[in-house]
C-alpha cells in the first residue's frame, strides 16, 4: 500500500511535494472554510431558508474538494492504486486518517448540496431518470440537522488535516510545526469566505453589502489579523529555535520563494484587500470592482501561502 501512495517527483521537478499538492491544499481549505462559515452563520442567525451564501458555500464545498482530490491522486506515484488506501487503513498514518475523513466528508457535502438545491433539482430534473430518486428528499430533510453537524465537524477536520499532512515531515523545520494546522484552518476560512462570497454574489444575486455578505465582510478582517498573527508566530518560532531553524527563517527573505511570500501572500493576499477597503475611500470600498478584486486577491494570497510553505519548507531540511 505504501508504495501506491508515494508522491511523485515528476510533476514537481525535484521538489517531492509540488504545485499539485499546493493546489489540493488550497481547494481543500476553500471547501472546508466555506462550509464552516456558512453553517456557523446559519445556526447563529437561526436561518430557515436557503440563503444565497448557503447555496454558494454548499456547492463550492463539494466542487472544490472533488477537484482537490483529482490533484491529490494525480500527484501519486501510482494513482491507479489509490483505491488501496481506501481499504487498508493505518490509523498511525496522518494521510490514512485524512483519507478516511475525506471519504466521509465528500458524501456529506454531496448530500448537503442535494438538500439545499432540492427545489432546483425537482424543477429541472423532473423529466430525467433521476426523478425516480425524488422519494429520498423527505428522508434527507429529516436527516438534515445531523448532516449539517457532521459536515461542519468534518469541514474543520479537513482544514486542519491539510496542515497536519505536511507537518509530519520532521526533516523540514518550516513544515514540522504545530502552528501549521492552525494557520491552514484560518487561511482556509479566509479563502473559503472570499470564494463563496464571490459565487453567492455572481451566481445567486446576493447583495454584497447586506445580510450574510455584510456579516462576512465584518469578520474577514479579524480572520486576516489572526492569519497574520499565526504567520508571525511561525517566523518567531524559527528565529528563536536551533541554528538550523534560524537558517530556515531565511526562506522569508532569501531566494525566489521569499518573493512569492512578500508579493503573493503579503502584497496580494493582505495588501490588495486592505488598500481597496480602507485607503481609497468608501466609494471604492463599496464598489463591485473592489468586492470582486478583493475576494480574488484573498484566494490568490492563500494559494501563494500554500505554495510558499510547501516549496520553501522543502528547501531547508535537517
Amino acid at each position: 500500500m505504501n508504495e501506491a501512495i508515494e508522491f511523485t517527483v515528476g510533476f514537481s521537478h525535484g521538489v517531492e511535494w509540488g504545485w499539485p499538492i499546493g493546489v489540493y491544499l488550497l481547494l481543500a481549505g476553500i471547501s472546508g472554510g466555506a462550509l464552516i462559515v456558512s453553517l456557523a452563520l446559519r445556526y447563529y442567525q437561526r436561518q430557515s431558508v436557503e440563503t444565497p451564501l448557503l447555496k454558494a458555500a454548499s456547492l463550492v464545498s463539494f466542487v472544490t474538494i472533488v477537484f482537490g482530490m483529482v490533484f491529490l491522486v494525480g500527484d501519486l506515484e501510482k494513482p491507479l492504486y489509490f483505491w488501496k488506501i481506501l481499504i487498508n487503513y493505518n490509523f498511525k498514518s496522518v494521510m490514512s486518517i485524512g483519507v478516511l475523513a475525506l471519504c466521509l466528508y465528500i458524501p456529506l457535502t454531496f448530500v448537503l448540496v442535494a438538500i439545499v438545491f432540492e427545489g432546483w433539482i425537482k424543477e429541472h430534473l423532473a423529466t430525467t431518470p433521476l426523478a425516480k430518486l425524488f422519494f429520498l428528499f423527505p428522508l434527507l430533510k429529516a436527516l438534515r440537522p445531523a448532516v449539517e453537524v457532521l459536515a461542519f465537524v468534518f469541514a474543520i477536520v479537513v482544514c486542519a488535516y491539510t496542515g497536519f499532512l505536511i507537518s509530519v515531515l520532521v526533516r523540514f523545520p518550516l513544515l514540522n510545526t504545530a502552528i501549521l494546522p492552525a494557520l491552514f484552518v484560518v487561511s482556509g476560512l479566509s479563502a473559503g469566505t472570499a470564494f463563496s462570497s464571490l459565487i453567492a454574489s455572481f451566481f445567486f444575486q446576493a447583495d454584497a453589502h447586506a445580510g450574510d455578505m455584510k456579516t462576512l465582510h465584518t469578520i474577514e478582517w479579524p480572520v486576516m489579523a489572526l492569519e497574520m498573527l499565526l504567520l508571525f508566530m511561525l517566523f518567531v518560532s524559527l528565529i528563536v529555535g536551533t541554528s538550523f531553524d534560524k537558517q530556515t527563517a531565511g526562506a522569508f527573505f532569501q531566494g525566489g520563494y521569499s518573493a512569492l511570500f512578500w508579493f503573493g501572500v503579503v502584497g496580494i493576499g493582505f495588501g490588495v484587500p486592505l488598500v481597496l477597503n480602507f485607503l481609497l475611500g468608501k466609494k471604492v470600498a463599496h464598489s463591485a470592482f473592489a468586492f470582486y478584486l478583493s475576494g480574488a486577491a484573498s484566494v490568490l494570497g492563500v494559494l501563494s501561502l500554500r505554495l510558499f510553505i510547501l516549496y520553501a519548507g522543502q528547501t531547508f531540511s535537517a
